[in-house]
């Protein structure tokens, strides 16, 4: 057992990162009400949270390298609970913002690559495999616990409780640090770099920003922006110039690399395929399942009107499920090969969104949505268990917290990406639906069209159609206008969700193009794993 100390420890911290976006997804709809604000709000709050890790993900696996990978993950957890701390007591939505989003998003870009880089280092051979295996499985149980605990706590008590929780804790796992083995002492430590840090944090920061505000800026007509550009919504442009700021941030660290400065991240670790394909595989895996965890909640919340424990209920088989498959599926990767556990764990994800997409209805089919939900599970769990492995493999000892950084801000991004993307393509096909029932409909006047029209001009939220129907009433519209409206909001509502689901299993079928490069069958051919790190040196144990 006291082989396995450092493994608890280091798990724990992990379960603590998955639990708390879990815990925001099934109260979204008491933050609206606490804070007396809209889902776009929240929505932009949970993906800031995902931002800021993967911004600051590179930048916090360097600094492990710079001052000591045991020393900067305890660092991390100290700047996590503070985080926890502030929100558990924010008056206010900025304070929420600021506590959650920033404080514990930056405490966990220190905290996750020294992480995965402790693990590695903690751990040989096959006991390497086992440990990430099980830190799969306590991701996926941050999942199963997340939105139970959360729903719970939050319908009964408060939310605020189980941050409150997260700081003792965060507290227990820096009690028990010494069960962490200090890092061996290695070379000569590398040095920050400053530029690096601020171009790749930019590029990643306006790239998931555009992808944020497309539904509310609009991607080409401009729906509400704040400004235009040659006539245009400023989506597209954002985004460009995030994607412009990264090839800056990668010719920076190639010029580094030449000059023999210590970069933020080799970029020649990207020509490994067996790596990039993880990476890619990582990302995917992260934008599909926060984003199916947004969407998902809206429709139990708003449109089924379950409250936080009834949401987390029907969201537990998914979360079962995918912690007993990442657990249970360690060894079937090192008999099959990663490819075809990835590959399969794909075309099972695929299977989950078609069935979810067929369930999508005014009342719920519980046993259609549980059974849509385990095998949405089974999925994750499949890629759960391969991938931490694969992208740690792919590197060299003293590469660690580099590719940590790499893998977690992969997720990241795709945690991002996958509620913003997501998210914002569910309110619009929403808006678009909406305002085309409405013009459509034969029970609505002329006048009632102008007046809807004028309202969505400012904006359209995902809200319950109770709130569609007192707006209407408030306007003076007759009885039957104001059945007419909230038919067609509650019509759009599905549109929506279906909309956003479906972009989900294109991800999911767009995802195949990503498994080539994995590592295939012991003994069956597939990529070589790489010789040496990008340094020269010899790779460490665990390659596969």
């Amino acid at each position: 057992m006291a082989h396995w100390r450092a493994l608890i420890v280091l798990g724990t911290a992990q379960f603590l990162m998955v639990l708390d976006t879990s815990v925001m997804n099934v109260s979204i709809s008491r933050l609206v009400d606490d804070f007396d604000t809209d889902v776009t709000a929240i929505q932009a709050v949970i993906t800031l949270y995902a931002l800021v890790m993967a911004a600051f993900m590179l930048i916090g696996g360097r600094v492990g390298d710079v001052l000591g990978r045991r020393r900067v993950f305890l660092l991390g957890m100290a700047v996590y609970g503070a985080g926890s701390a502030l929100t558990a007591v924010s008056p206010t939505l900025a304070v929420l913002t600021l506590g959650w989003s920033v404080v514990e998003g930056i405490g966990a870009a220190l905290v996750l690559p020294s992480m995965a880089a402790l693990v590695a280092e903690s751990y040989r051979g096959k006991d390497r495999s086992v440990a990430y295996g099980v830190i799969g499985g306590l991701a996926g149980a941050g999942i199963a616990v997340g939105p139970l605990l959360g729903g719970w706590v939050t319908t009964y008590l408060t939310w605020r409780l189980v941050f409150a929780g997260e700081v003792v804790v965060v507290l227990a796992v820096l009690l028990f640090r010494r069960a962490i083995p200090p890092t061996a002492p290695g070379g000569r430590r590398p040095r920050m770099d400053v530029v690096g840090a601020l171009l790749s944090a930019a590029g990643l920061g306006l790239g998931v920003l555009g992808v944020l505000q497309s539904g509310t800026w609009g991607w080409v007509e401009p729906r509400n922006p704040p400004f235009t550009v040659l006539g245009f919504a400023p989506t597209l442009f954002v985004i460009a110039a995030g994607a412009t700021v990264l090839a800056l941030f990668r010719s920076w660290e190639r010029r580094r690399d030449t000059w023999g400065e210590d970069p933020l991240v080799h970029t020649a670790l990207l020509g490994r395929p067996p790596l990039r394909s993880g990476l890619m595989a990582l990302l995917s895996q992260n934008l599909i399942l926060l984003g199916l965890f947004f969407a998902i909640p809206l429709y139990l919340q708003v449109v089924q009107g379950f409250d936080a424990f009834e949401t987390g209920l029907r969201l537990l088989p998914v979360s079962v499920t995918m912690l007993v498959t990442s657990l249970g599926a360690v060894r079937l990767g090192r008999r099959a090969g990663p490819r075809l556990v990835v590959r399969l764990a794909l075309g099972t994800l695929l299977v989950a969104i078609v069935w979810l997409l067929a369930g999508i209805d005014p009342v719920i089919d519980d046993a259609q949505f549980f059974g849509a939900m385990a095998v949405l599970g089974i999925g994750m769990g499949l890629l759960a268990s391969q991938l931490g492995n694969v992208v740690q493999s792919s590197a060299g000892e003293e590469e660690r917290s580099e590719v940590g950084g790499l893998q977690f801000t992969a997720q990241n991004l795709g945690s991002a990406l996958g509620t913003a993307l997501i998210g914002s393509l569910l309110i619009g096909a929403l808006a678009h639906a909406f305002i085309t029932r409405v013009e459509d409909d034969p029970r609505l006047s002329d006048e009632a069209r102008q007046e809807t029209s004028v309202a969505l001009e400012a904006g359209v939220g995902f809200v319950p159609t109770e709130q569609v129907r007192s707006a209407a009433e408030r306007a003076g519209l007759p009885p039957a206008e104001v059945d007419a409206l909230t038919d067609s909001y509650a019509s759009a509502q599905l549109t929506g969700l279906k909309a956003g689901i479906l972009t989900a299993g294109g991800v999911t079928l767009a995802s195949f193009l990503f498994t080539g490069a994995l590592p295939g069958r012991p003994g069956r051919g597939g990529p070589v794993p790489p010789r040496g790190d990008v340094r020269g040196r010899a790779p460490g144990e665990g390659s596969l």
